[in-house]
């Protein structure tokens, strides 16, 4: 009988403990982690709607960029069809296009773990101690932090509402409460997002150890390094050439049938 390698040693007890570990389905999720999932779909589908703003804020600069360089026709646009063609409107509506589009993704790209990390030490430090530092940091920093401003964002609002706050230009936007009511629900998102996270690490380190489930912002030990800010990781040793199967399939039907 041969002798086992260490290499084939490891393999046994990573089965072994693979077989031990329980693969929740979405059925048998506890009722912290069905609200977390509800959460986060949440946060997704409002970070897919507020990343559409993109289009608008292409499209209106271009044509700001463009509409600027005719001169003579920008003023005929103005005086003849809508002041909107005046520049300080355009401006304001890309600024307002690039504050939609920022405060909707943010929370998105929380969730997803594509926000930039500057960490030196986390990534270096254990599952369960990562884990530790993303709670510790949720409770007393992330999540209050967010609350406190969101109500000073409602404040800002209101306040535009209450005095009808207008564009500091005699040419611009009005209803400035608007796009501020936008920041408002930018930051509760967020904060949506941060209890959908919060949730999932309480399961992590008070609950069993082990029932397993996708996690939002770190990863189960046994699939640490498989993905990079949210994306599964390519193995390009594992990924299948696809210019060579592409010429076996042309070389197989240039082969005459028998």
């Amino acid at each position: 009988m041969t002798e086992m390698t260490h290499a084939e040693a490891e393999d046994i007890v990573r089965e072994a403990a693979e077989k031990e570990l329980q693969h929740l389905s979405p059925e048998e999720l506890p009722a912290a982690l069905q609200w977390s999932n509800r959460l986060s779909k949440f946060v997704d589908a409002v970070g897919r709607f507020g990343s559409w703003f993109i289009v608008p804020l292409v499209l209106i600069t271009v044509f700001d960029l463009g509409l600027r360089k005719t001169g003579e026709l920008q003023l005929w646009l103005i005086e003849n069809v809508s002041s909107i063609f005046g520049s300080t409107l355009l401006q304001e509506l890309e600024w307002h296009s690039h504050t939609v589009l920022f405060t909707l993704v943010l929370a998105y790209g929380y969730i997803w773990n594509t926000h930039v990390r500057v960490d030196l030490v986390r990534e270096n430090l254990a599952f369960k101690k990562k884990a530790w530092i993303e709670f510790i940091g949720l409770t007393f920093f992330f999540i209050p932090y967010c609350a406190v401003l969101l109500y000073f964002a409602l404040v800002y609002a209101w306040d535009a509402y209450q005095i009808g706050e207008v564009s500091a230009s005699l040419v611009g936007l009005s209803h400035r409460w608007i796009i501020k009511s936008v920041l408002v629900a930018g930051i509760a998102v967020v904060i949506v997002a941060g209890l959908a996270v919060w949730l999932q690490l309480v399961m992590v380190l008070f609950g069993p150890q082990n029932i397993r489930f996708p996690l939002l912002t770190v990863e189960w030990p046994e699939e640490e390094g498989s993905k990079i800010e949210g994306k599964e990781r390519l193995d390009l040793s594992k990924a299948k050439d696809l210019l060579e199967a592409r010429a076996k399939a042309k070389k197989a039907e240039a082969q005459p049938a028998e």
